[in-house]
């Protein structure tokens, strides 16, 4: 993912400058990229860059007109409507758009970065106070990698330009691996690489002559837990204004914005409150192989009823004969946070990024105005890893524990977004610019002000979508909410739509053991037909079983894989060969043990 390298030393200038150099290659996966370094030895600090080309693409670092302040910032801000216009009443020069105001705004904040909204890291040098200041967004979306050696403190957007200078980091960190094998994701500040951790979230630690000076936060997340909470009629419409009020911003800039619509309700909360002049708003949806699912169906129809374009991107017969490829860049560019199961992700946005440099989504909308938990501790097939492996499983049930103790918006936000949501945002995000109004700072602390009456159902989102545009609430989404059908067609359609997303979902990954045995003995009748591709654009089970089955033996029964000291060889081989013939169900096995090996491939293996 673009964005920011670098080290706070007191090595020669020499040493400290090739190893930047080596951090910020690591990160230049497209030839596209723009990077850049920066040095002062005087505070020992060297920064680097990668940005996707693009209108302000070459503007770091960002300098006041005294030239005492200095800014490095990646990702973005979507500041209040009269930011600029207040500080050009304050004296500064500015152009109405690009990032220049940043370090304006930092020159005349004391409290920088914490008005900034967005997700984003930086680095702010004074040189008045000869201080350099690292941070990062309020819930640590922007993931910050760091290292702490004895002569330098490292820093970077990806894992990987810290082990391309520091080698011998190269070992895997036992807890970290017991939670990405059970949760798929790492916990608090761990990473899968020993020593390697994560910035938290709302930091702003402070170096001062090549040292780290001060750790602290800018933000608590119980300034917004602490808030009364308002009357049912009263949250929605303080919800209602801070949405319609805030959403124009996520649309504005330079780039071309093109939104990837699904049939749920996030989506359509957008565009009932964007009112964007037809055809000039391109839509998009990701679609399988098998028929057109009911996003592809639902989105097809909320973009006619917009007047704008939609298109379906799909995942078929090229993506997996191009799987192990994307499988095995899924892991790289994500440092083994994301697993191959995600591999049409990147495919389909390598796809939508040809559309439109910047993608629309309604990620977290579920996440902040439903409390929805993404993740949980799941338990692999007995008997799959060795037994020191299998304690640390189980110590992840109690850490998990721990960390859900509180308010659930704050897990949400402050941790299930920067563990479990930050990877796949990573891998997008090396393609294009992936927006999201529903972690809009006044939106989410609206939603801190809920009551628990308006978290019971999807009543609140459906009048958002009918006080916005009342056509949008007339049609149905992809599990049957609103639509203009009558009260008993409305129930009966819910329940088919219902029945058929439970059914796609048993007869991909999650069917039972003793049913995938039945349904192996049904094999010739190929029931899957009947649902696949109903609900979702990808379908591994069949998929593993089938087309990408020489691929999973090839790697999976490989001699390096079972030779690894965690795994179980004879349970490995069973797993592999019952699912392949079809007797059983091991998809979520297969992902982990294909992601797993090629983390070791790419990151530990690799001298």
């Amino acid at each position: 993912m673009p964005g920011l390298v670098g080290l706070v030393t007191k090595m020669p200038r020499e040493r400290a400058e090739a190893e930047l150099l080596r951090m910020v290659s690591s990160l230049r996966h497209e030839q596209s990229y723009i990077c850049g370094t920066w040095t002062d030895e005087s505070l020992g600090l060297y920064v680097g860059w990668v940005s996707r080309s693009g209108p302000h693409a070459q503007e770091m670092p960002l300098v006041n007109e005294r030239g005492d302040l200095v800014l490095f910032f990646s990702g973005e801000d979507y500041r209040e409507p009269n930011t600029v216009d207040l500080l050009r009443k304050r004296g500064h020069s500015l152009h109405a758009d690009g990032p220049e105001y940043l370090v304006h705004l930092a020159e005349e904040d004391s409290e920088f970065p914490r008005s900034l909204n967005g997700r984003f890291q930086g680095v702010l040098v004074d040189a008045g106070k000869g201080t350099a200041r690292l941070f990062n967004d309020r819930y640590g979306m922007q993931r910050v990698y760091f290292h702490e050696a004895a002569n330098a403190f490292y820093f970077a957007a990806e894992a990987k330009a810290i082990l391309a200078v520091r080698p011998e980091l190269r070992s895997v960190d036992p807890d970290g691996l017991a939670q990405i094998i059970s949760c798929r994701c790492t916990l608090g500040g761990r990473t899968l690489f020993k020593n390697i951790q994560v910035l938290p979230p709302a930091s702003a630690w402070t170096f001062r002559r090549g040292a780290i000076v001060r750790k602290c936060a800018y933000f608590e997340p119980k300034e917004w837990e602490e808030q009364p909470t308002l009357e049912p009629e009263s949250y929605y419409e303080e919800l209602r204004e801070v949405f319609a009020r805030n959403l124009p911003r996520y649309f504005e800039g330079a780039e071309r914005v093109g939104i990837s619509l699904t049939g749920g309700l996030d989506t359509r909360m957008i565009m009932s409150w964007q009112k964007a002049i037809p055809g000039s708003l391109p839509c998009y949806s990701f679609g399988g192989m098998y028929r057109d699912s009911q996003d592809v169906l639902v989105a097809r129809k909320v973009a006619q009823a917009c007047g704008q374009q939609h298109e379906v991107i799909s995942v078929g017969e090229e993506f997996l004969e191009q799987f192990p490829q994307y499988a095995e860049r899924t892991v790289f560019l994500t440092d083994g946070c994301v697993g191959v199961n995600h591999a049409p992700d990147l495919y389909v946005n390598e796809r939508a990024a040809k559309i439109a440099p910047v993608r629309m989504t309604g990620n977290y909308g579920g996440e902040v105005l439903r409390r929805i938990r993404a993740f949980s501790p799941l338990d692999p097939a007995p008997g799959l890893f060795q037994p020191e492996v299998q304690a640390g499983l189980e110590r992840v049930h109690e850490t998990y524990r721990e960390l859900t103790e509180g308010h659930p918006l704050s897990f949400a936000v402050f941790r299930q977004a920067p563990w479990f949501h930050s990877g796949l945002l990573s891998l997008e995000q090396t393609l294009l610019s992936v927006r999201s109004p529903y972690l809009d700072n006044q939106f989410v602390k609206t939603a801190f002000r809920a009551p628990d009456s308006v978290l019971a159902n999807d009543l609140l989102s459906l009048r958002m979508i009918a006080d916005g545009d009342e056509n949008l609430r007339r049609i149905r989404t992809d599990r049957g909410l609103g639509g203009s059908l009558p009260r008993l067609g409305a129930a009966v359609q819910r329940a088919h739509l219902t029945f058929t997303f439970k059914a796609e979902y048993a007869f991909d990954y999650g069917m039972p053991q003793a049913v995938a045995r039945a349904d192996h003995a049904l094999a010739p009748l190929h029931l899957e037909k009947l649902f696949l591709g109903r609900h979702k654009f990808y379908h591994f089970r069949t998929w593993y079983r089938n087309a990408l089955s020489s691929y999973v033996k090839e790697m999976l029964l490989d001699s390096r894989t079972l030779s690894r000291p965690y795994l179980k060889r004879e349970t490995v081989e069973h797993l592999v060969s019952s699912h392949l013939r079809g007797e059983s169900n091991y998809t979520k096995e297969i992902h982990k043990l294909l992601t797993l090996e090629h983390f070791h491939r790419l990151f530990i293996d690799t001298v």
